[in-house]
This record gives C-alpha cells, sequence and structure tokens, in this order.
C-alpha cells in the first residue's frame, strides 16, 4: 500500500474568453463630453457659458454610450458562458456537478485566474468586477439595447446603479453550485481599450 499523498485535483481549461472591440467612431469624444459635464453640473468646473440643458444632454449621450460598450461586453461573456456549459456538458464528470450560468458569473466576476486578473492590470482595468458585474447586469435585461429615446432619463443617467441590481437579480434567479476556482482556469483575449475607457468615467460619475 502506497504511503503517498494524494493527487493534486485535476484543473480543467475552459475555452478562452475573447472580448471583442466593436467600433464607434463618436465614443471616445461622448465619453470625454459627458464626464466634463458631469463635473459642471456638480460645480467643479465652469460651465463656459453652456445650458444646464446642454449639459444634460452631454451627459446623458455619454452614459448612453457607456450603456452600449458594456452591453457589447455583455454579449461576450454571455457567448463564452453558453461556450462553458457546453464544455461542462460534454465531460460526465462535470456534468454531474450542475454548474449553471449563474455559477460561471459568479466565479468570473469574484475570483477569476490570477493569470486573467494580471492581464486586465496591464490593460490598465483595476475596477473588473464592476466591469464584468454592470456588464452582465445590462445584457441579461436586453436581448438588444434600446434606443435611447426609449429609455427613460434617470435609466440612462444612473444606469450603472439599475446595472448593479440586474446583476443581484440575475445571481438570485436559481441556486447554483459555485466554481472552485483552484480547479478552474482560463485565458483572456482582446483588447481592454473600451474597459479602461468605461472604468474612467465612473471616476466622474
Amino acid at each position: 500500500m502506497s504511503g503517498g499523498l494524494n493527487p493534486s485535483p485535476k484543473t480543467w481549461v475552459l475555452p478562452p474568453l475573447i472580448l471583442h472591440p466593436f467600433s464607434d467612431a463618436t465614443g471616445p469624444s461622448q465619453l470625454v463630453e459627458s464626464s466634463r459635464a458631469s463635473l459642471v453640473l456638480h460645480g467643479l468646473l465652469p460651465d463656459g457659458g453652456a445650458t444646464e440643458e446642454e449639459l444634460e444632454e452631454k451627459l446623458l449621450a455619454g452614459r448612453y454610450c457607456e450603456m452600449r460598450m458594456l452591453f457589447y461586453i455583455g454579449k461576450d461573456l454571455f457567448r463564452w458562458f453558453e461556450q462553458c456549459l457546453d464544455f461542462f456538458e460534454n465531460r460526465p464528470e462535470l456534468a454531474r456537478q450542475g454548474y449553471r450560468l449563474q455559477s460561471l458569473a459568479s466565479y468570473l466576476v469574484y475570483s477569476p485566474p490570477q493569470a486573467v486578473r494580471d492581464k486586465l492590470r496591464r490593460w490598465g482595468v483595476a475596477e473588473y468586477r464592476g466591469i464584468f458585474s454592470r456588464a452582465l447586469g445590462i445584457k441579461s435585461a436586453f436581448e438588444e439595447l434600446p434606443a435611447r429615446q426609449a429609455l427613460a432619463r434617470d435609466f440612462v443617467r444612473y444606469y450603472y446603479k439599475y446595472a448593479d441590481h440586474l446583476f443581484a437579480a440575475l445571481l438570485a434567479l436559481v441556486r447554483y453550485p459555485e466554481i472552485d476556482p483552484a480547479r478552474f482556469d482560463f485565458a483572456l483575449y482582446a483588447s481592454g481599450e473600451y474597459a479602461r475607457m468605461l472604468e474612467r468615467s465612473w471616476e466622474n460619475a
């Protein structure tokens, strides 16, 4: 009888998470104008002759641009969830665990692999939890993002607060087993540029 230690549990390598940059030529300028408008409305910058209505319009245009960015990130995340669920289903040992979409959402937001966190930091994205959770919250509510005019002004202005609650609701929909981060790994690919833009915009929210 061998007296050696038990072997370490197997580490499962999930499909890679790929974030696809999307083209929006007006996005960067809208975010800059929105941040400035927010500072003016809070009395932190001079108004430069702009009316409150003009500043409010710039703020809302930027907020909607942020929502669009998060919505497209959310589409990539939900696509990855589908790939991972197929991965689980095709491996009996994992299929028996009963992992759900919520298992993956919690794993991604709260305990992704260290290499993924390191890559996000190299991209300049420190607050990845807020970006991923809000992207999931928005995408869970919309199959396609409505036109800005179809959304209430306060929803657009404070979308990030709604998104936080939508993410919490997504996790609360069903009971789900947690994924042990020590037993799973995945790689992250693509540019983090638009995630950095979002993070900077929240600094002035």
